[in-house]
C-alpha cells in the first residue's frame, strides 16, 4: 500500500537472493514482463519481482481522482513511492531497479528521491523529461495519441500496428504482439487509467537539473531503432548522471523480443558485477 494506492505484486526466484524490481512502461502491465523472461534473471542468482503500477493491471485505478492544474491526477514520484511500497512490502531494504519508458523514467525519480534503497538503477528506452532529446518520430507519436480503442478486436489490430511502427524491424511478430494484448485486454483494459499515466508524463516536465546528483550506479540501455523514444533520450540521460554506463542495442525499437534477451541479461549482469560490492 502507498496511503490510498494497492500495488499488484509477483515474485520469482529466492527471497533469499538480492532483488531485482522491474518497472513497466506507459499502459503495460507487469506480464508485459514474460514469466520466461523473469526466469532468466532469477536464474541469474536474483529474487525477480514485477508489479502493476496504479491505473493499469490489478493495481488501484485512480477513476475519481481530482486533477491538478497541471492536468495531471498524479506524478512520477507518486509512482516512484508505488515502487518503494512494494519493496517495503516483500521486506527488501534495497534493490536493483529496472524500469522501461515510462518506468526508466519512475526509476530515474527513485535515483533522486529515493537512494538509500537502491543498489543499481537500469534506465531502458528512456528519456529526461526535456524536449530536445527523446522525442518520438511524427508516425509514432500520432500513434502514441491517437483515440484509444475499447473493442478487443481493435485493440488487437492497435498492437499490431504499434508494433510496425516501433517495435524491431528484424523481429516483428505480429501473432505474439496479439497474444500479448489479448493478454492484457483479458487480465484489466482500462484506457483511462493509461491516459492518467499519460498525463503524469507530460505533467513532469524536465528533471535533467536533478540527475547531476545521483549517486547511484546506473546503466542506461537504448535500442538504435527506437521510434517512439529517440536514442537520444538514452544518450542524454547516461551524459547528465555521473558515471552513467551507455550500451547502444543495435536493431532494438521500442521493445523488447526474446531474440534481445540473452544480450540484455550479459549486459545487465555485467553492470551489477562491476557496480556492486562482493
Amino acid at each position: 500500500m502507498n496511503g490510498d494506492c494497492t500495488i499488484y505484486f509477483e515474485r520469482f526466484g529466492s527471497p533469499d537472493d538480492p532483488t531485482l524490481l522491474l518497472v513497466n512502461g506507459l499502459g503495460s502491465q507487469c506480464v508485459n514482463y514474460e514469466e520466461a523472461w523473469c526466469e532468466r534473471f532469477a536464474a541469474e542468482g536474483y529474487q525477480v519481482i514485477r508489479f502493476d503500477n496504479r491505473d493499469v493491471g490489478l493495481s488501484t485505478h485512480f477513476t475519481d481522482a481530482p486533477v491538478g492544474d497541471d492536468g495531471a491526477a498524479y506524478s512520477l514520484r507518486d509512482m516512484a513511492a508505488d515502487a518503494i511500497a512494494v519493496l517495503d512490502a516483500v521486506g527488501v531494504e534495497r534493490a536493483h531497479v529496472m524500469g522501461l519508458s515510462m518506468g526508466g523514467m519512475i526509476v530515474q525519480q527513485l535515483a533522486i528521491h529515493h537512494r538509500d534503497r537502491l543498489l543499481t538503477i537500469t534506465s531502458v528506452m528512456s528519456r529526461t523529461g526535456e524536449r530536445e532529446y527523446g522525442q518520438s518520430t511524427p508516425e509514432a507519436f500520432a500513434l502514441l495519441t491517437a483515440p484509444p480503442v475499447t473493442e478487443r478486436d481493435d485493440v488487437l489490430d492497435r498492437a499490431v500496428a504499434s508494433l510496425h511502427v516501433w517495435g524491431s524491424p528484424a523481429f516483428r511478430d505480429e501473432e505474439r504482439a496479439r497474444a500479448q494484448a489479448a493478454r492484457a485486454y483479458e487480465r484489466a483494459f482500462d484506457p483511462a487509467g493509461v491516459g492518467r499515466q499519460y498525463f503524469a508524463v507530460v505533467a513532469a516536465g524536465s528533471w535533467a537539473d536533478e540527475l547531476a546528483g545521483v549517486t547511484t550506479p546506473t546503466l542506461v540501455l537504448h535500442g538504435s531503432a527506437d521510434t517512439l523514444i529517440d536514442i537520444s533520450g538514452g544518450r542524454r540521460t547516461a551524459e547528465l548522471i555521473p558515471g552513467a554506463r551507455f550500451v547502444e542495442i543495435e536493431g532494438m525499437g521500442h521493445d523488447y523480443p526474446p531474440e534481445f534477451w540473452q544480450r540484455w541479461i550479459d549486459e545487465w549482469t555485467s553492470f551489477v558485477a562491476a557496480s556492486t560490492p562482493t
